[in-house]
């Protein structure tokens, strides 16, 4: 019990502190059916927010079918709106189509592709739920990769859209995304939803297949081995300089819409209608 209560505080200390949310806004859950975003989902409503599920149905086979499924029982269980977008109805086509269609022309990878049309649908579906925030399940284990990654690749300039709430640009279009798992561990969540029994599916995305994320999470599994606190320690320098980044960074993110699909985006086409466009060229 000591372990949920200090798991729990803190979540509700991240959400306090970086000023997530408040009980007066609309707050559409990113769900995926895994242990992240249904722990936040859980949470949200616990604390007494406005919380709802948004599930993006991407049609991967037997793995998509357990999640949903899983899903449904818990939002049913806990009284909670579940709004599901099916991948095909919405796009036209199933995630393995798009994706098989693209890298037969590039090299783009699975989790490029299929990240870029999932932020692209959650983002619209979140604004038409008239959503005030969109909460995601990324945890201190994804933060941490995703700031070494940057450094690696040599684009600090991506590091303006992490931290516990992203998005420096406000526009009427773009729905605000919060972490409120921002400073829990993938250990913590595991045993967190564990511990309550949570129906959710623990095996990964088998599209999942990242080679560059898998070595950077092996790297820093092997430091933490002598270092415990490495994660922690990642994010939190990452978070010191973080607004100066976003202010050195901040004359290039000026939002524009699409030219093809009216969404926001930082040229005059979106990195969704572009995917879009190679595979049907």
């Amino acid at each position: 019990m000591m372990f949920r209560e200090n798991f729990e505080k803190k979540v509700r200390d991240t959400i306090k502190k970086y000023g997530l949310c408040s009980k007066k806004d609309k707050i559409i859950v990113a769900c995926s059916g895994g242990k992240d975003s249904t722990t936040v989902l859980y949470l949200l409503k616990k604390f007494g927010y406005d919380a709802e599920a948004l599930i993006i149905d991407l049609l991967i086979g037997k793995w998509s079918e357990k999640n949903l499924k899983n899903l449904k029982g818990f939002c049913g269980e806990h009284n909670i709106k579940l709004n599901v977008v099916n991948m095909r109805e919405e796009i036209g086509y199933s995630v393995c189509y798009i994706r098989s269609g693209i890298q037969a022309k590039t090299k783009f990878s699975n989790c490029m592709i299929c990240g870029v049309i999932k932020r692209w649908i959650l983002n619209k579906k979140a604004r038409e739920l008239k959503a005030d925030k969109l909460a995601t399940g990324h945890n201190l284990d994804d933060e941490s990769e995703n700031i070494l990654m940057n450094t690696f690749k040599g684009n600090p300039e991506l590091g303006i859209n992490l931290g516990p709430k992203t998005g420096i640009v406000m526009d009427k279009k773009f729905v605000q995304r919060i972490k409120p798992l921002y400073f829990c561990s993938n250990k913590e969540i595991m045993k967190y939803s564990k511990s309550m029994k949570f129906p959710v599916l623990y095996e990964p995305c088998p599209c999942s297949v990242s080679t560059f994320r898998r070595n950077i999470r092996e790297r820093i599994s092997e430091i933490e081995k002598i270092s415990p606190r490495i994660k922690l320690n990642i994010v939190n320098n990452f978070l010191r300089v973080l607004p100066v980044l976003r202010n050195q960074y901040k004359s290039n993110t000026k939002l524009r819409y699409c030219d093809y699909c009216g969404e926001p985006c930082r040229k005059e086409v979106c990195k969704k209608c572009e995917l879009i466009k190679i595979l049907l060229r």
